[in-house]
């Protein structure tokens, strides 16, 4: 009874945004679902989606055109989109919680162009690994380097950016820098040494896209998305102590370490998998978090899945417009991004420079 009455009386208590983000959370679910229709509805083919449904739920056999728009290209790329979306919104909201800062962010600090140099180092030179390697990884040897790329450059960032419990933002960002330009000018060498072929694939993929989604190359990201995406949540409480300092949440009982090191894995893995397969896609991990502490509050419980939930949305919302805006033709979704990001991400930055203490 006094755990019920104290549950009851929270509910109350000035501030508390714990209704506001289960509702947020309701609202977000339902625009996902809509983005969804709307990403299998929309493309250069002309395919109904409606149309569609309605033949099968009639009975009637869809044209081998409609089959292959909707299940081998628009569905994939839309299972894709979520993924992606999803595990850079979280990858952000983790990093800002696990350096109590709003400016870090995998694509800002370096983690996502060390996840791309990794990729690109297997897009270039996978064809001299050792052929029993090549063949065991198969399909994951771009996603596997890409991980270990971000993965490399979380730690470092880590170990440089934090001293005696603190982690400074200047250092982090200073760190952040020097690490893309470092992943970025081997990245150049990587590039000056491919072919033709894999030349265009990389300009392309650097820009971002979702347009090469296929049912294999989304079965080989999700085995690592989604381990990362699913431990999130559990670190919520982790993260929560953490923004009182690193020193009160271990006398809350919170194993700190432990913490750190799934955040810094969780992190390498969803933006290493992402930057694999839908190349870069700037401004997701930054601005989705700072969209949601507006509304919901900082709290990771709610903050974390709203992350995943609005990331995702926003990113089929993105990839439609680039479908969209001179079709048949597309846009690298990295530059809808990019567009739309920046002016928001400015905006807040003007909302809460007094607040921002930097």
């Amino acid at each position: 009874m006094v755990a019920l009455s104290f549950e009851a009386d929270r509910a109350h208590v000035p501030g508390d945004r714990t209704h506001r983000a289960r509702l947020m959370t309701l609202v977000l679910i339902g625009v996902l679902l809509v983005a969804v229709v709307i990403s299998l509805g929309v493309g250069a083919a002309g395919t109904s989606l409606w149309s569609s449904l309605g033949a099968m739920l009639r009975g009637e056999e869809l044209s081998l055109t409609d089959q292959v728009v909707l299940w081998q290209i628009r569905a994939p790329r839309t299972l894709m989109g979520i993924a992606v979306g999803a595990s850079l919104a979280v990858s952000g909201a983790l990093m800002q919680g696990l350096f109590r800062n709003p400016l870090a962010d995998p694509g800002i600090v370096g983690v996502g162009a060390g996840a791309g140099l990794g990729a690109i180092t297997a897009i270039v030179l996978g064809a001299f690994l050792p052929v029993a390697l090549h063949d065991a990884l198969g399909y994951y040897v771009v996603p596997a380097a890409a991980f270990l790329g971000g993965w490399a450059s979380t730690l470092i960032l880590y170990r440089v950016a934090t001293r005696r419990g603190r982690t400074s933002v200047a250092m982090m960002l200073l760190a952040g820098i020097a690490l893309g330009a470092l992943a970025g000018a081997s990245s150049g060498v990587l590039v000056y040494l491919a072919d033709d072929a894999q030349l265009r694939d990389l300009t392309f993929w650097g820009m971002g896209s979702l347009a090469g989604a296929t049912w294999s190359k989304v079965a080989t990201g999700l085995p690592i998305m989604l381990p990362a995406l699913i431990a999130a949540p559990f670190l919520a409480r982790g993260l929560n102590g953490l923004a009182l300092g690193e020193a009160a949440a271990f006398h809350l009982g919170i194993h700190v370490q432990r913490v750190k090191n799934v955040a810094i894995l969780s992190v390498a893995a969803a933006t290493g998998a992402a930057v694999a397969m839908s190349g870069g896609i700037g401004f997701i991990g930054i601005v989705v978090p700072h969209l949601l502490r507006l509304g919901v509050g900082p709290d990771h419980r709610h903050l974390l899945v709203n992350a995943a939930l609005l990331g995702a949305t926003l990113l089929l919302l993105a990839d439609v417009i680039a479908r969209s805006v001179i079709a048949p033709a597309e846009l690298p979704i990295g530059i809808v991004t990019a567009t739309l990001g920046a002016p928001v991400f400015l905006w807040i930055l003007f909302r809460q420079r007094g607040v921002l203490d930097l």
